[in-house]
């Protein structure tokens, strides 16, 4: 099974006490960095969601935030302490009486009072429970993106995979007749150049061209590293870095048989060897 590093997922939930929202959004890293954004009545729940990605995740740079919207926030009414307020109201009377001066106090100067605006009071354990529900749900919702998104990844490489085996089954199929043209060229230079060689020198030269050319190795490489690759891919675990260093072997192979090639064929196809080979590492980047 195979994981992307790149995924969101957005979960809410209301209430009584109000509405959550978790949002979780990932993209590819080297390493699992984590970053949890919380409103302060629940920073006492960071380290039990940290824990929990690190359980889930293996690799990719995770950003969390979570939003609370209280009753307040919704539209509800003001919850006032009219007792509080009668109090202030008598206060103010006596006052007036013991200073002679008849003092008017206005709403507002009543409102600015402290406690007179009473606080909804919150279950905090609802709360924290219904927050540790729904991000559970979020990174639910994250890994199956992260998995339906790696297994788009995973057709890509393997229909690159098989391009690419194509590609060497062209040069491998094409090179004895490659060899055989570059021989007759070489004879028919030394024709037009009117040029004696002794036998033995002369079969030097074709064995000379022959080796310069000879790229089984190159091909055989190149089998072997798309085959380690496909493993790869079926295995269970972390894939990334393994991938992302076979596509480094694979580079270097289609270079030296880049740098080997004498005809035209061989050239093609080592380019396309190559252009093939940096979009799968393109791809890896984002392969947990």
């Amino acid at each position: 099974m195979m994981f992307s590093m790149t995924a969101f997922s957005r979960q809410q939930a209301d209430g009584e006490w109000g509405s959550l929202i978790w949002e979780i959004r990932s993209v590819n890293h080297r390493y699992l960095e984590t970053s949890i954004r919380l409103p302060e009545a629940f920073r006492g729940l960071e380290n039990s969601f940290r824990e929990k990605l690190r359980m889930s995740l293996n690799r990719g740079k995770v950003e969390c935030q979570l939003h609370f919207k209280s009753p307040e926030s919704n539209g509800s009414k003001l919850k006032l302490n009219k007792d509080l307020i009668m109090l202030l109201l008598q206060a103010n009377s006596e006052i007036s009486e013991s200073i002679g001066h008849k003092s008017k106090i206005s709403a507002i100067d009543i409102l600015r009072w402290p406690g007179v605006i009473g606080d909804h009071k919150l279950d905090t354990e609802v709360l924290d429970n219904e927050a540790r529900e729904l991000f559970d749900q979020a990174l639910d919702a994250l890994i199956s993106a992260r998995k339906r998104e790696g297994g788009v990844l995973k057709n890509l490489l393997l229909k690159r995979i098989g391009s690419i085996q194509k590609i060497i089954n062209s040069i491998r199929a094409k090179m004895p007749e490659i060899i055989a043209n570059q021989k007759k060229n070489l004879l028919d230079r030394l024709k037009e150049l009117k040029a004696e060689l002794e036998p033995t020198r002369l079969e030097q030269e074709i064995a000379m061209l022959a080796q310069k050319a000879d790229i089984d190795e190159e091909l055989d490489r190149l089998d072997s590293h798309l085959q380690e690759v496909e493993r790869i891919i079926s295995s269970s675990g972390q894939k990334g870095r393994r991938l992302d260093f076979l596509m480094q072997e694979l580079n270097r192979e289609a270079n030296t048989l880049s740098s080997k090639s004498i005809a035209v064929e061989s050239t093609l196809g080592a380019v396309e060897l190559k252009v093939l080979i940096e979009q799968m590492r393109e791809q890896i980047q984002n392969i947990e």
